[in-house]
């Protein structure tokens, strides 16, 4: 398939460019072209402004019997956009503008028309000093004797400000004072509100730290009495120390040994203190007097009391041993033994 847009075309060999029909058209045919408004316009029917850059749809045409060094000229026709009356402007290739035809007035143009005016006199001047010379001196005289007159206006513009001036040297001094204390005071006044500043954040601080103080204090009071009441433990009534005076006799004086910790927590293996008070003991039987046996079997019941009385007493003086807990045993079977004579 051939492309749709191609850029050269196919001429056969007999093709004869003289053998196509050329088409009549008037010279001053007009063409819709699209294009934006040159300059800044005014309409003279209604007084609508037309700005700079406006969009339209324009006829163009080109201008018969006028040209500029060989370049054609054209017209544009517009329609005002509130009146719809035409609007015409065309070309200006000698000024490279747009030049106003008929419709509008062109704004902004006072600027343009002193400039065309300055650049038709040195125009002119030229042309004269160029063909005459006597002209061109009479010129310069003249602007020589201008300049001069302009330098003594100014000059005698400089001294009349300078006789009207009266400067307030006290004055000026004066206001540079009190601009100087009034920066001192805002310094001061800015330098006292950071210094409060920070003690009021110090102040905070402190008064945080103090807090906390307290409540760490709280805290280890706090768990000084849970470990106080944790050490207190059911277990550690079978090691209490005594004092003195309620062991009497029986302690004979000495004072009793350090007890450990794995002792508070877990109790002693024996002692008096411990196992004398498992022991139970009974109160001795009346004596009867019976015949001779009896007699005989009551002798060994008050060696067993005395036998148990110092080892109660020896038991509370010296430390827990094995031999203790041995003794313990067998004052419960002579305790056994008395019992089983008594029932006899």
């Amino acid at each position: 398939m051939s492309e749709r847009k191609v850029l050269n075309k196919y001429y056969p060999p007999d093709f004869d460019p003289s053998k196509i029909p050329k088409l009549k058209l008037p010279k001053d045919r007009q063409y819709v072209v699209r294009l934006m408004a040159p300059f800044n316009m005014r309409c003279k029917t209604c007084g609508e402004y037309i700005y700079k850059g406006k969009k339209f749809n324009a006829r163009k045409e080109t201008v018969q019997n006028e040209l500029y060094m060989g370049l054609p000229i054209f017209r544009f026709y517009i329609k005002c956009t509130r009146c719809l009356a035409e609007i015409t402007f065309k070309t200006d290739p000698e000024n490279t503008d747009y030049a106003m035809e008929h419709g509008a007035t062109r704004n902004f143009q006072a600027e343009k028309l002193i400039e065309e005016e300055e650049k038709r006199i040195q125009q002119e001047r030229e042309e004269e000093e160029l063909n005459n010379p006597m002209k061109v001196l009479e010129n310069r005289t003249k602007d020589s004797k201008m300049e001069m007159e302009v330098l003594e206006n100014l000059q005698e513009l400089k001294e009349l400000n300078q006789r009207q001036a009266q400067v307030d040297f006290e004055g000026m001094i004066d206001r540079y004072r009190e601009l100087e204390r009034r920066e001192r005071e805002r310094e001061k006044e800015e330098d006292e509100r950071e210094t409060k500043e920070m003690l009021d954040r110090a102040l905070v601080k402190r008064l945080r730290d103090s807090d906390s103080d307290s409540e760490k204090e709280e805290e280890s009071s706090r768990s000084s009495q849970s470990n106080k009441s944790n050490t207190d433990k059911p277990t550690d009534i079978l090691t209490i120390d005594k004092p003195t005076e309620a062991l009497g006799a029986s302690a004979g004086g000495v004072k009793r040994a350090k007890v450990e910790s794995w002792e508070r927590s877990v109790g002693a293996l024996g002692g008096g203190g411990a196992l004398g008070s498992l022991v139970v003991r009974k109160k001795p039987a009346v004596t009867v007097t019976k015949p001779g046996p009896v007699a005989t079997a009551a002798a060994p019941t008050l060696q067993t009391d005395s036998k148990a009385s110092t080892a109660d007493s020896k038991n509370a003086s010296q430390p827990v041993t094995s031999q203790n807990a041995s003794s313990s045993l067998s004052l419960l079977g002579a305790y056994s033994d008395s019992d089983s004579n008594d029932s006899d």
